[in-house]
């Protein structure tokens, strides 16, 4: 066990909020820990459409939701360009779609003070060819597509840079409370397991901000405290290649199958929401594939015959409130929740079985991650006696670690400006060459505690492209044995963790090229390198090496 860690504060998620949060303290010179159970942005904040909201999508449903979008993603267009690209935004309606919402629609834009934008039909194909000829009506507004990996890493990173520490998969699975003072208990220390080799040490925090997202209700669990989550699936596809070149909403009510994200290269669609029970098992289902890609043919038709390389599903921290609607779970506020358990939460007055050192943040979008941020890092200034304001919205995020390399074709315009001598791409789909890897390895070597196939894909472009990690994982795999990164049967383990984690993604859209692939990435790994045997291969290598070692034993079982 490790020995016991004092911090000042102790994060729970990693997600954007998360980070976020530790890099607002981290700007105000208070020490911080992160803590994820998985790897960054395991939760919602990296499984959803990428989309840097105008607000306009809440003007009918969340008046204040918009503005505050409205407000926040200037400032993000403003502190980390280089997370964001500026699209712009259409909202379209086709031939079916309320003709009242239609009419509403500017008006509701201008009252959240969001800039709306009418336009012809005939303007918005000139600017879409891709949008259906069924188009009745169209606005411009100012959504963006950002890259929720990019923002976390630049966050963390810069936290770091000034202080703070980061712990992946490392879960808190017990809250100690102290409850000697009448009515009064605080946590006086945080039991953590690290999943991924079962040790477990203990951290006493001065604060503990709960950002699990939609698991912040288990967290606040371990301190004793109810808070009930909803828990709302999303699934979304990625498709091969980029379809537009602005976000496209549809102009209605919020709906299934009504968002279309360029990301890069790729295009991101969605999403759908389902009421599930737990999150124990996340996964798209098939149905909702078809149904997606129904809805969205409505709006783009060329989205019936794209190609889709892979699924992913989230879940939206929903908090559960007395007074919210009842039905579609799309109706529930995606305003955010800022909990001092210190206090009442209905009468914000002090309670009789409060936790004074714990505070949750839940709710939310990855557009108002950052106010959500300063907002926690006030209370939690405010608890510690720290009067340094929040500087978050005006310092540019950006880090001096390598987070660039996550963006798509980023990789090749550095390459492409001073090529290395005898360099190779590795990666072709995403066109990352030899050099960035060992860039990257070099870097994460230094500054985390591993350097694998997954930390790559985390910090990299590794897997992400259309072969998903068919090719590149084979190559960097290599590099990695070559520059001594790994050994022995690592190798395989990590092509395997990697391939299988892709897997999952593809999987409900098998048709088509995306099925070729599949066959292909089958017979290269199971037929010609058996790795569908690793396992059992790794036993009998074990066994050998036994054998190796004790060789008097062998020579006995074989009557020798």
């Amino acid at each position: 066990m490790k020995k016991l860690l004092k911090i000042p504060v102790l994060i729970i998620g990693g997600g954007v909020t998360g980070t976020g949060i530790a890099r607002d303290l981290a700007l105000r010179g208070i020490h911080c820990l992160v803590i994820e159970k998985g790897n960054i942005n395991d939760g919602a904040s990296g499984r959803n459409h990428g989309l840097l909201h105008s607000g306009a999508r809440y003007v009918g449903s969340d008046p204040d939701s918009a503005a505050e979008c409205a407000r926040e993603s200037q400032i993000l267009k403003k502190i980390a360009p280089h997370c964001i690209e500026d699209t712009g935004g259409l909202y379209v309606a086709v031939q079916g779609d309320d003709p009242t919402y239609i009419a509403n629609f500017p008006p509701l834009c201008k009252q959240a003070g969001i800039n709306c934008q009418s336009l012809s039909v005939q303007e918005a194909l000139t600017l879409e060819p891709a949008l259906s000829k069924r188009t009745i009506a169209a606005f411009r507004v100012n959504d963006a597509s950002v890259d929720p990996f990019h923002l976390s890493l630049e966050n963390m990173n810069q936290a770091i840079e000034h202080g703070a520490k980061y712990y992946s998969n490392c879960q808190a699975i017990e809250f100690i409370l102290d409850k000697k003072r009448p009515g009064k208990q605080s946590i006086t220390k945080v039991r953590v397991r690290n999943n991924l080799t079962g040790n477990c040490f203990n951290i006493t925090p001065g604060v503990v901000v709960n950002a699990a997202g939609a698991w912040a209700g288990i967290v606040a669990n371990l301190a004793g405290i109810s808070l009930d989550m909803i828990y709302s699936k999303g699934t979304l596809l990625v498709t091969h290649n980029r379809i537009t070149t602005h976000v496209i909403n549809r102009l209605r009510p919020a709906a299934d199958g009504d968002i279309l994200v360029p990301g890069r290269t790729v295009s991101i669609f969605g999403t759908t929401s389902t009421r599930i029970d737990n999150l124990d098992d996340i996964h798209p289902e098939f149905t909702e594939t078809d149904f997606l890609v129904a809805q969205g043919a409505q709006m783009v038709p060329g989205l019936e015959t794209a190609r889709y390389i892979r699924a992913y599903a989230g879940v939206r921290p929903l908090v559960s409130r007395k007074d919210a609607p009842k039905g579609d779970d799309r109706a529930v506020s995606r305003g955010f929740y800022l909990f001092d358990h210190a206090k009442d939460q209905t009468k914000n007055q002090p309670t009789e079985n409060q936790v004074d050192n714990l505070v949750t943040i839940t709710g939310g979008k990855v557009t108002t991650y950052r106010l959500m941020a300063e907002k926690t890092a006030d209370l939690v200034a405010e608890k510690l006696g720290i009067s340094t304001p929040c500087s978050t919205a005006d310092t540019p995020l950006i880090s001096r670690a390598p987070s660039k390399l996550i963006e798509a074709g980023m990789s090749v315009k550095l390459w492409a400006k001073d090529p290395s001598p005898g360099d190779s791409m590795m990666c072709e789909c995403e066109m990352v060459p030899k050099s960035h890897f060992k860039e990257l390895l070099t870097w994460l070597k230094q500054n985390r505690e591993t350097a694998d196939l997954n930390s790559l894909r985390i910090h990299s472009r590794l897997g992400k492209g259309a072969c998903q990690g068919t090719f590149c994982s084979l190559r960097v795999t290599g590099l990695m044995y070559d520059e001594t990164y790994i050994k022995g049967s690592q190798g395989l383990d990590n092509i395997k963790f990697l391939l299988e984690e892709r897997f999952k993604g593809q999987k409900p859209v098998l048709w088509g090229s995306q099925l070729a692939q599949a066959e292909l990435n089958e017979g290269i790994f199971c037929s010609f390198f058996g790795l569908d045997m690793a396992d059992q291969n790794r036993v009998d290598n074990d066994m050998v090496d036994q054998d190796m070692a004790n060789p008097g034993i062998k020579g006995q079982a074989n009557g020798k």
